[in-house]
């Protein structure tokens, strides 16, 4: 804390502190054996203090709150206090006080004082209060200046300042990690989860109010992060999210584009805004931070000119016996038609039904077709379905899918007659 000292001697006098809650007082315990030396002498002791719990004094707890002893950490997101007093320590009349407190920081200054009006006079003994509030939204080096001016009996004017410097610390650490999905089979659109990483870097335990996804205009979402439990929702976390130092926890989100959008082949492309994050946790004895993250981005899937989405596929089907699947086929080009033809491939453990190289016909910008297919499997167990390909015969251009799904395959039922 650096305090810059007026040559003269005023007759005012500026005090400035921060305004926190108190701690839980925590006892270290020290035990021993009753044969050692001590006997009983600490065990005693420690029973006699007044800050340990009746009946558990061997435990870390306490039943006392001390008060700051310093300064303390400030971290990003929670809401500063400070108390300003300025007292009239001379035995005569200050006149036209006005008392100003700026908080300034790398990027900006601002005026954290209640009132821009000057107090008429001061008499001797007496002091003027403030109190001031701010949330923290930048990292790093603070400046509070407060500032004094006053006009003495004399007639003369003075002036002097107090600087006091603090750090702003970062209480989150914050990741996140983009999945891109086909989504149900009866829609068109892709699923986006993003999966959110939040670690408390703190020296204390956090009590996790909220963590939500605010979306952005492009998308609906569904947090993920709670359970049906007897037909009442149950956080995946517990009943009591504590976050404690150093701990990570995951919170996960799916996002699916509004159908406004997602009828418009083509148009959620490149980097798109998914939306930001709005932590709210409380620490110590009920003190709130919030932080809100930047407008998180994700690089869209590219698909090229052509698209090819599941529609319709099932969960399990037996060995060696046919089965159906249905595709969407869609041209992204704004402003090209495709003449397109159907190639299938036979991979080790899928073989498609069919004639292959048969022609699709013409498909117009921003416009799709389905496709019926026939496959059957020869191995059983999860296997992917691959080896389609499609080629624009304009452009001499082939386009390849694999892994396009994968379908559970299990032994036949045998029939007994």
């Amino acid at each position: 804390m650096d305090v810059n000292q007026p040559k003269q001697e005023h007759l005012l006098a500026l005090k400035v502190m921060r305004l926190t809650k108190p701690t839980l007082f925590t006892n270290i315990p020290v035990t021993c054996e009753e044969r050692d030396l001590p006997g009983n002498l600490f065990n005693q002791l420690m029973k006699d203090d007044p800050s340990t719990v009746k009946g558990a004094e061997s435990l870390m707890l306490g039943e006392m709150l001390t008060l700051p002893q310093n300064f303390g950490n400030i971290f990003l997101g929670e809401t500063f206090s400070s108390y300003i007093s300025v007292h009239n320590d001379s035995s005569q009349v200050v006149k036209d006080i006005l008392v100003k407190a700026d908080l300034q920081t790398s990027s900006q200054r601002l005026n954290l004082s209640a009132s821009s009006a000057a107090v008429a006079e001061l008499k001797p003994d007496c002091c003027i209060d403030d109190v001031i509030h701010h949330e923290v939204k930048e990292i790093g080096t603070h400046i509070l200046v407060c500032a004094v001016s006053y006009t003495t009996q004399t007639g003369e004017k003075m002036y002097f300042r107090k600087f006091f410097k603090f750090q702003v610390l970062k209480p989150l650490d914050v990741k996140t990690k983009f999945y891109n999905a086909e989504s149900d089979l009866s829609s068109v659109t892709d699923e986006v989860f993003l999966e959110a990483q939040i670690q408390n870097i703190t020296t204390s335990p956090m009590f996790m109010e909220k963590v939500s996804l605010e979306p952005s205009m492009m998308y609906n979402v569904a947090e993920l992060n709670t359970v049906n439990t007897a037909g009442e929702s149950e956080s995946t976390f517990g009943s009591r999210t504590y976050l404690q130092p150093m701990d990570t926890r995951q919170y996960l989100y799916c996002l699916k584009p509004k159908q406004e959008f997602a009828e418009k082949a083509g148009v959620i492309k490149g980097v798109t805004v998914i939306g930001k994050l709005d932590i709210v946790w409380k620490t110590n004895l009920g003190e709130r931070g919030r932080l809100q993250t930047s407008q998180l981005q994700r690089m869209a899937p590219g698909y090229g000119d052509v698209r090819l989405s599941l529609e319709t596929i099932p969960d399990t089907v037996n060995l060696e016996e046919p089965f159906d699947i249905t595709c969407k086929v869609t041209n992204c080009s704004s402003e090209r038609t495709m003449d397109l033809v159907l190639e299938m491939c036979n991979t080790n453990s899928i073989h498609w039904c069919g004639v292959s190289g048969r022609q699709l016909g013409k498909l117009h910008p921003s416009s799709s077709l389905h496709l019926a297919l026939t496959l059957l499997s020869s191995v059983q167990g999860l296997q992917s379905v691959s080896g389609l390909r499609l080629t624009d015969t304009f452009l001499k251009r082939t386009y390849e899918y694999d892994d396009i799904a994968q379908v559970c395959v299990v032994a036949s039922e045998v029939k007994q007659g």
